[in-house]
């Protein structure tokens, strides 16, 4: 197959990313495996997309900026491994992708979100990740930065969640929840948006990102990343926390609850957590790391029981 131009020019970067199974470095915990060398390696945003032989295989964004770098990769994780394969991303090439989710009911699809907010629908098959098209989130607010995207699927309506990453003491993250639907083209579509403040217990001070990425569990319980991020050589700090909850009733209405004090799951020192995604039919969260220069890193941990 020949593979379009617009392509083309990235695969070369991306080949540092190819098939490694790695260990985490000396001294560290050594369930994280090492999945890239660099900071264009890193792992912003993760989303399941199934299971092979091999292992679980989970959908990675890269927080890349310039053409020609890798955007999108999978990573087949099994016991003590961890293998990278980049894909080839075919459209509108996007800039700094922070989090991706699997449309449910619509195997081979997702939405991308990049971090100044434009929603990114791709079908992939293969090798491919093909733009289907692409929307602004709504209600955008001054100065967000956006790290995170969940969507939830209950009583036959879904539902989209996003957040502002927050930064410090001086700005809480800010939640955002709308209806989600789809324009006959593939436009996401969103409704009434409700927003909450939240302010993660761990870690604190000024580099703090209050919401580095959010995953929901089968009950709409909200896990939520934090992390701590000292400038492209760290040092990093993480959590993972129990932040809320949320509900899409009958009726298609969103009832978002953010916790006070959200209580702390797991604590990851060295780490800067980006990706946080529950595993279908498990109580494994799949984690993964965007430490910059040092590159990135993924371990689950069971932190999805309902």
């Amino acid at each position: 197959m020949k593979l379009p131009t617009q392509c083309t020019a990235w695969l070369t970067a991306a080949a540092a990313l190819l098939a490694m199974a790695a260990t985490a470095p000396a001294g560290a915990d050594d369930a994280w495996l090492k999945v890239g060398t660099d900071a264009h390696g890193g792992v912003s945003g993760a989303a399941y997309e199934g299971r092979t032989d091999a292992g679980t295989d989970v959908l990675v964004v890269h927080d890349n900026k310039r053409s020609g770098q890798p955007r999108l990769s999978r990573i087949t994780h099994g016991e003590g491994s961890a293998a990278v394969t980049p894909l080839v991303w075919d459209g509108a090439e996007p800039s700094d992708l922070e989090a991706i989710e699997a449309v449910p009911g619509a195997p081979g699809e997702f939405l991308a979100l990049a971090g100044r907010g434009i929603v990114y629908r791709l079908k992939v098959t293969g090798a491919m990740a093909t733009v289907v098209d692409y929307a602004p989130l709504p209600a955008i607010g001054e100065g967000d930065d956006f790290e995170s995207f969940a969507l939830v699927a209950q009583n036959g309506n879904l539902a989209a969640l996003w957040a502002d990453r927050g930064a410090g003491a001086g700005r809480p993250a800010t939640v955002y929840a709308a209806p989600l639907t789809f324009a006959s083209w593939g436009q996401p579509l969103f409704g009434t948006v409700t927003r909450r403040d939240y302010r993660a217990t761990y870690p604190t001070g000024d580099g703090t990102r209050y919401i580095s990425d959010i995953s929901v569990t089968d009950s709409g319980r909200i896990l939520a990343s934090s992390a701590a991020d000292a400038g492209d050589d760290g040092p990093f700090d993480s959590a993972v926390s129990n932040a809320g909850s949320v509900t899409v009733t009958p009726a298609g209405r969103v009832r978002l609850m953010m916790a006070a004090s959200p209580a702390v799951l797991e604590t990851h020192p060295g780490y800067k957590i980006e990706a946080v995604e529950c595993l279908p039919g498990t109580t494994d969260a799949f984690l993964g790391t965007d430490d910059e220069n040092h590159g990135g890193y993924v371990r689950t941990t069971p932190l999805c029981a309902a």
